[in-house]
């Protein structure tokens, strides 16, 4: 079920980039796993004739190890690239009575669907021939939750827990449906390949129905690659994109879901984006706050940004920055008078501040961890007992 670190690896991961009409920016964090067993894929322009205004952005949550994880986020793309326009190029070529090149044939809203759920099946027998998979040395899995876009269209694609939302028109539009193995349909596959749903797990041990790798719940005999107890085939659901009301998609693995709603996570990005403009900033404070709140997995979140997105807000600056101001104050006033038992540690002054009926409006989705880092930079300034590790203990994250 993982094993945990004794204090948290905070050090990210970030990086950003901009084409095809969107900006995006992602985050990782180990925290208090033992490994970083995350992934992730970020590409504009997709390396195909015809397709350099398409894009592709997932994130992979690897469990028994990251082996997995990083081949998918290498090479997912390319097998569901493969599958997409080898039909395509096949059709268009047809026709031997003619010397002209073929005319390029850009994958059908179906073609496309099918090619990705083609390509996920390809390249989870493919990583089967792997020796360290085959023969039980690497037992690692992962689940994988992308978008696929073109100049129309949305392909939101998941296997696993992970999760894609679209916020539109300042709501939550559209989220796609973690594969637990308590769901009806998933019990039913795990059922009917011989297998049992035990605490919410696969034969008491996996916590996920669907996933890539994972060899070892998929080699029962007589069934198919999407009849095992753990099955690699994607949901793929597609939409059509609306640029005058498209805000933003957010990608991330359970770790940030484990502890934010859908709701809560993209009402948090949105103020985070009337704040800043620097999407690697606002990624970063999503996994912070996550830590905050009490998740202890990796953390991963890929954040893109449409040209409707909401934007930096002289107001929301000006109020984000008096709430700073008085968080500050707070903690200065709490550290300046010490108590009966003597000088407050943090966990006090979290919970103090989290009484605090005077305080002005905390972040929407984040609440009083997303300025966790604020009031830890304060108390850590005047604090003349606090240790030289300066990371805090597993209890300062529950206060």
């Amino acid at each position: 079920m993982g094993a945990f670190l004794d204090k948290p690896r905070t050090e990210k991961h970030n990086t950003h980039d901009e084409g095809n009409g969107v900006r995006y920016g992602l985050s990782s964090m180990q925290g208090w796993r033992v490994e970083m067993e995350d992934a992730h894929t970020a590409v504009l322009g997709l390396p195909a004739p015809g397709m350099t205004d398409w894009s592709f952005f997932a994130v992979y949550d690897g469990h028994a190890g990251s082996r997995v994880a990083n081949y998918c986020s290498k090479h997912l793309l390319e097998h569901i690239m493969s599958a997409s326009l080898g039909t395509q190029g096949s059709q268009a070529g047809s026709d031997s009575s003619t010397s002209d090149p073929p005319a390029l044939v850009l994958p059908t809203v179906e073609t496309m669907k099918s090619g990705i759920r083609t390509g996920f099946l390809r390249i989870d027998e493919h990583m089967r021939s792997f020796s360290d998979l085959r023969n039980g040395m690497d037992r690692s899995g992962s689940t994988a939750v992308g978008i696929l876009m073109s100049p129309d269209h949305f392909f939101f694609v998941n296997c696993g827990d992970s999760r894609a939302v679209l916020y539109r028109n300042s709501h939550v539009c559209f989220s796609t449906l973690d594969h637990k193995p308590c769901n009806p349909r998933e019990r039913e596959r795990i059922q009917n390949a011989g297998g049992s749903v035990m605490i919410q797990r696969v034969n008491g041990s996996l916590a996920v129905s669907r996933a890539l790798g994972d060899y070892d719940y998929k080699c029962v005999d007589g069934k198919g690659p999407t009849e095992q107890l753990v099955s690699p085939e994607p949901e793929v659901f597609e939409m059509v994109r609306a640029p005058e009301q498209d805000q933003f998609v957010v990608l991330a693995c359970d770790g940030i879901w484990d502890v934010m709603s859908n709701e809560e996570l993209c009402e948090f990005v949105k103020s985070r984006l009337e704040v800043s403009d620097d999407l690697e900033k606002v990624c970063n404070e999503v996994v912070d706050t996550c830590l905050h709140k009490g998740s202890r997995d990796n953390m991963s979140v890929v954040l893109v940004c449409f040209p409707n997105a909401p934007k930096v807000s002289e107001e929301a600056v000006r109020k984000d920055a008096e709430l700073n101001k008085y968080l500050e104050s707070r903690v200065e006033e709490m550290l300046s008078r010490p108590g009966e038992e003597g000088f407050p540690d943090l966990v006090a002054v979290m919970r103090n501040l989290s009484t605090d009926i005077g305080m002005p409006l905390l972040p929407p989705g984040g609440g009083l961890a997303s300025k966790r880092s604020v009031i830890e930079a304060v108390y850590n300034r005047l604090n003349p007992y606090r240790e030289e590790d300066g990371s805090g203990a597993e209890l300062e994250y529950h206060w």
